[in-house]
Protein backbone atom coordinates (compact mmCIF):
# COMPACT_ATOMS: atom_id res chain seq x y z
CA UNK A 1 0.00 0.00 0.00
CA UNK A 2 3.10 2.27 1.26
CA UNK A 3 4.29 1.59 -2.20
CA UNK A 4 1.31 2.36 -4.22
CA UNK A 5 0.80 5.69 -2.69
CA UNK A 6 4.81 6.87 -3.05
CA UNK A 7 5.06 6.08 -6.46
CA UNK A 8 6.59 8.87 -8.27
CA UNK A 9 3.71 10.09 -10.47
CA UNK A 10 1.58 10.12 -7.17
CA UNK A 11 4.53 12.02 -5.77
CA UNK A 12 4.41 14.75 -8.67
CA UNK A 13 0.72 15.10 -8.33
CA UNK A 14 0.95 15.82 -4.36
CA UNK A 15 3.98 18.75 -5.54
CA UNK A 16 1.00 19.76 -7.58
CA UNK A 17 -1.68 20.28 -4.43
CA UNK A 18 1.59 21.62 -2.18
CA UNK A 19 2.44 24.06 -4.79
CA UNK A 20 -1.20 25.48 -4.62
CA UNK A 21 -0.73 27.45 -1.58
CA UNK A 22 3.05 28.67 -2.10
CA UNK A 23 1.39 30.69 -5.72
CA UNK A 24 -1.29 31.79 -3.47
CA UNK A 25 1.40 33.12 -0.40
CA UNK A 26 3.61 34.62 -3.69
CA UNK A 27 0.91 35.94 -5.17
CA UNK A 28 -0.62 37.75 -1.51
CA UNK A 29 3.48 39.08 -1.54
CA UNK A 30 2.62 41.16 -4.57
CA UNK A 31 -0.75 42.42 -3.31
CA UNK A 32 0.44 43.48 -0.11
CA UNK A 33 4.32 44.89 -0.93
CA UNK A 34 3.85 45.51 -4.37
CA UNK A 35 6.30 43.23 -4.59
CA UNK A 36 7.09 42.36 -8.27
CA UNK A 37 8.81 39.44 -8.44
CA UNK A 38 6.41 37.73 -6.33
CA UNK A 39 3.95 37.66 -9.76
CA UNK A 40 7.14 36.36 -11.24
CA UNK A 41 8.10 33.92 -8.54
CA UNK A 42 4.44 32.68 -8.48
CA UNK A 43 4.50 31.89 -12.19
CA UNK A 44 7.69 30.04 -11.79
CA UNK A 45 6.05 28.13 -9.17
CA UNK A 46 2.89 27.57 -11.49
CA UNK A 47 4.46 26.66 -14.08
CA UNK A 48 6.58 23.96 -12.90
CA UNK A 49 3.46 22.76 -11.23
CA UNK A 50 1.50 22.89 -14.30
CA UNK A 51 4.43 20.44 -16.07
CA UNK A 52 4.39 17.73 -13.51
CA UNK A 53 0.65 17.36 -14.24
CA UNK A 54 2.31 16.09 -17.74
CA UNK A 55 5.15 14.38 -16.44
CA UNK A 56 2.95 12.41 -13.83
CA UNK A 57 0.47 11.00 -16.41
CA UNK A 58 3.26 10.46 -18.51
CA UNK A 59 5.16 7.82 -16.25
CA UNK A 60 2.40 6.50 -14.93
CA UNK A 61 1.55 5.44 -18.11
CA UNK A 62 4.91 4.11 -19.35
CA UNK A 63 5.41 2.13 -15.94
CA UNK A 64 2.31 1.03 -16.11
CA UNK A 65 1.66 2.41 -12.04
CA UNK A 66 -1.61 4.05 -12.50
CA UNK A 67 -3.32 3.84 -8.94
CA UNK A 68 -6.68 4.41 -8.10
CA UNK A 69 -5.19 7.23 -5.39
CA UNK A 70 -3.45 8.74 -8.61
CA UNK A 71 -6.70 8.65 -10.35
CA UNK A 72 -8.59 10.65 -7.53
CA UNK A 73 -5.96 13.24 -6.83
CA UNK A 74 -4.41 14.29 -10.23
CA UNK A 75 -8.10 16.23 -10.76
CA UNK A 76 -7.93 17.12 -7.29
CA UNK A 77 -4.25 18.85 -7.82
CA UNK A 78 -5.22 20.60 -11.41
CA UNK A 79 -8.51 21.76 -9.51
CA UNK A 80 -6.90 23.19 -6.33
CA UNK A 81 -3.82 24.74 -8.20
CA UNK A 82 -6.25 26.49 -11.04
CA UNK A 83 -9.18 27.81 -8.70
CA UNK A 84 -7.14 29.01 -6.32
CA UNK A 85 -5.15 30.90 -8.18
CA UNK A 86 -8.20 32.30 -10.22
CA UNK A 87 -9.58 33.32 -7.15
CA UNK A 88 -6.25 35.34 -6.02
CA UNK A 89 -6.22 37.02 -9.64
CA UNK A 90 -9.84 38.43 -8.78
CA UNK A 91 -8.52 39.16 -4.76
CA UNK A 92 -5.71 41.13 -6.79
CA UNK A 93 -8.24 43.64 -8.72
CA UNK A 94 -8.85 45.03 -11.45
CA UNK A 95 -5.39 45.41 -12.78
CA UNK A 96 -5.33 41.60 -13.19
CA UNK A 97 -8.75 42.03 -15.39
CA UNK A 98 -10.30 38.14 -14.19
CA UNK A 99 -13.96 39.11 -13.63
CA UNK A 100 -15.57 37.32 -10.54
CA UNK A 101 -18.46 35.14 -12.05
CA UNK A 102 -15.87 34.19 -14.87
CA UNK A 103 -14.10 32.37 -11.86
CA UNK A 104 -17.66 31.13 -10.11
CA UNK A 105 -19.19 29.64 -13.36
CA UNK A 106 -15.18 28.07 -13.43
CA UNK A 107 -15.06 26.32 -9.83
CA UNK A 108 -19.11 25.27 -9.39
CA UNK A 109 -18.89 23.39 -12.97
CA UNK A 110 -15.65 21.79 -11.58
CA UNK A 111 -17.97 21.16 -8.32
CA UNK A 112 -20.52 19.75 -10.26
CA UNK A 113 -18.48 17.15 -12.38
CA UNK A 114 -16.80 16.19 -9.27
CA UNK A 115 -20.07 15.45 -7.88
CA UNK A 116 -21.54 13.58 -10.84
CA UNK A 117 -18.21 11.61 -10.69
CA UNK A 118 -19.07 10.38 -7.33
CA UNK A 119 -22.84 9.67 -7.88
CA UNK A 120 -21.36 7.37 -10.91
CA UNK A 121 -18.18 5.85 -9.00
CA UNK A 122 -21.30 5.15 -6.62
CA UNK A 123 -23.01 3.47 -9.40
CA UNK A 124 -20.46 1.58 -10.28
CA UNK A 125 -19.60 3.77 -13.35
CA UNK A 126 -16.58 5.34 -13.98
CA UNK A 127 -17.05 9.23 -15.96
CA UNK A 128 -13.30 9.03 -17.64
CA UNK A 129 -11.85 12.72 -18.48
CA UNK A 130 -12.63 13.03 -22.18
CA UNK A 131 -10.59 15.25 -24.85
CA UNK A 132 -13.23 18.45 -24.24
CA UNK A 133 -12.16 18.09 -20.61
CA UNK A 134 -8.39 17.86 -20.62
CA UNK A 135 -8.64 20.78 -23.42
CA UNK A 136 -10.63 22.81 -21.01
CA UNK A 137 -7.73 22.08 -18.45
CA UNK A 138 -5.12 22.77 -20.52
CA UNK A 139 -7.02 25.99 -21.61
CA UNK A 140 -7.44 27.24 -18.13
CA UNK A 141 -3.34 26.70 -16.97
CA UNK A 142 -1.73 28.80 -20.22
CA UNK A 143 -4.64 31.60 -19.16
CA UNK A 144 -3.81 31.43 -15.77
CA UNK A 145 0.02 31.09 -16.69
CA UNK A 146 -0.64 34.30 -18.61
CA UNK A 147 -2.56 36.54 -16.15
CA UNK A 148 -0.02 35.26 -13.12
CA UNK A 149 3.05 37.20 -15.08
CA UNK A 150 0.99 40.09 -16.02
CA UNK A 151 4.21 42.70 -16.08
CA UNK A 152 4.88 43.51 -19.46
CA UNK A 153 7.87 41.76 -20.66
CA UNK A 154 9.95 43.27 -23.20
CA UNK A 155 7.10 45.43 -23.93
CA UNK A 156 4.84 42.66 -24.54
CA UNK A 157 1.89 42.55 -22.45
CA UNK A 158 0.79 39.21 -21.62
CA UNK A 159 -2.82 40.17 -20.04
CA UNK A 160 -4.84 40.43 -23.54
CA UNK A 161 -3.54 36.48 -24.59
CA UNK A 162 -4.20 35.24 -21.29
CA UNK A 163 -7.63 37.05 -21.09
CA UNK A 164 -8.34 35.30 -24.47
CA UNK A 165 -7.51 32.33 -23.17
CA UNK A 166 -9.63 32.77 -20.25
CA UNK A 167 -12.74 33.56 -22.71
CA UNK A 168 -12.06 30.20 -24.44
CA UNK A 169 -11.11 28.22 -21.25
CA UNK A 170 -14.85 29.57 -20.02
CA UNK A 171 -16.38 28.14 -23.15
CA UNK A 172 -14.41 25.04 -23.14
CA UNK A 173 -15.31 24.68 -19.39
CA UNK A 174 -19.28 25.23 -20.00
CA UNK A 175 -19.48 22.99 -23.23
CA UNK A 176 -17.16 20.48 -21.35
CA UNK A 177 -19.42 20.73 -18.00
CA UNK A 178 -22.60 20.26 -20.62
CA UNK A 179 -20.98 16.98 -21.93
CA UNK A 180 -20.27 15.49 -18.90
CA UNK A 181 -23.80 16.03 -17.29
CA UNK A 182 -25.03 14.40 -20.81
CA UNK A 183 -22.90 11.49 -20.22
CA UNK A 184 -23.89 11.12 -16.48
CA UNK A 185 -28.05 11.48 -17.41
CA UNK A 186 -27.09 8.53 -20.16
CA UNK A 187 -25.43 6.49 -17.37
CA UNK A 188 -28.05 7.10 -14.96
CA UNK A 189 -30.54 6.23 -17.24
CA UNK A 190 -28.68 2.75 -17.97
CA UNK A 191 -28.43 1.97 -14.32
CA UNK A 192 -32.47 2.83 -13.70
CA UNK A 193 -33.25 0.33 -16.86
CA UNK A 194 -31.18 -2.55 -15.11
Amino acid sequence: MKKEIFNLPNCLTMARILAAPVVVFLLYLEMWFQFRLGSYFAFGVYFVACMTDFFDGMIARQQNIITNLGKFLDPLADKLLIGSALIMLVRLGPDWKVPAWIVIIIICRELAVTGMRAIAAEMGEVIAADRYGKAKTLLQSLAVGFLIFHYPFFGWDPRPLGQGLLWAALALTVFSGGNYLYNFYKKWLKSGEN
